[in-house]
């Protein structure tokens, strides 16, 4: 294939900018994130709360969650895995992007002051407490087949299905549908590029909470991961707070840990200003 001289040009003004981001971003020090937080830390101030919700073990959940309110996703049992799914609610063929919320922050691990960015280069979800960080962004929920593999025949609820319920719910069908993070799944790779589980990495009382910093519609489901090594189907259910957060300052950790992060709120900041002015994003 022949370029055109203008298509040259274009190529070239790609790569000019490319490399200036790149550099930016070698020459811009991440913020070092701090250890996890305390299980009995940052109570939720009850005139904050919006509602409560159980998750009982293998269900799942939907809601509407405005920009400036947050959940607290909190493992009560100590044997849960939450999954999650997002979509801008004003738009949901924005959604989670898994694979660039690991590229762009140029981590795989979820921890206090990631975000987690959509498939537009914007933050959905800022990690603003968390007592673990041991979270899953590779493997992906359970499958009635990896249900059917661990525990034979019977009705075993699984992820992906609850999924293309919590889908239907929200107006969505299972095209929407696209791989989710989840918390409290203490996966770990190892020297050989092997999912190795930890369980010593999860405990009963672990939270997590997660400020939306747009409107987004929500998908929770509770199954067990696919690497959970137990042998029978857990029972455990989970709680989930939805309340009003802190407004963010300007040193918010989210919104400054990376250069990064910095671009996504940036990116946030053009389309909600558009948003609010009646503008196309």
């Amino acid at each position: 294939m022949i370029l055109t001289e203008e298509q040259k040009a274009e190529i070239a003004a790609h790569a000019r900018r490319y490399n200036e981001l790149k550099a930016a971003g070698q020459e811009h020090a991440p913020r070092a994130l701090p250890a996890p937080t305390s299980r009995d830390a940052t109570p939720i101030d009850a005139a904050t709360v919006i509602h409560r919700e159980t998750i009982p073990s293998g269900w799942y959940w939907t809601t509407r969650l405005n920009r400036g309110e947050a959940l607290r996703l909190a493992n009560t049992s100590g044997t849960s895995t939450v999954s999650l799914l997002a979509w801008n609610a004003a738009d949901p063929t924005e959604r989670l992007n898994h694979a660039d919320t690991i590229k762009v922050q140029w981590a795989a691990r979820l921890q206090k002051g990631r975000v987690l960015l959509s498939d537009m280069g914007r933050a959905l979800l800022g990690l603003t407490e968390d007592t673990s960080a041991a979270h899953d962004t590779l493997v992906g929920g359970s499958t009635a087949a990896t249900n059917q593999a661990k525990y034979g025949d019977g009705h075993f609820r699984n992820t992906r299905d609850n999924f293309i319920l919590a889908a239907a719910k929200l107006g969505l069908d299972r095209r929407d549908v696209h791989p989710c993070v989840s918390f409290f799944a203490p996966v770990a790779v190892d020297g050989e590029g092997k999912f190795l589980w930890n369980e010593g990495r999860r405990h009963k009382g672990d939270f997590v909470d997660l400020r939306a910093e747009m409107d987004l519609l929500i998908a929770l489901s509770n199954c067990p991961h696919p690497l959970d090594p137990v042998a029978s189907y857990p029972q455990g259910s989970v709680e989930v707070v939805r309340y009003r957060a802190d407004v963010p300052q300007a040193d918010d950790l989210c919104r400054t840990a990376t250069a990064e992060a910095v671009r996504a709120f940036e990116n946030n900041a053009l389309y909600l200003g558009d948003m609010l002015q009646g503008a196309a994003p």
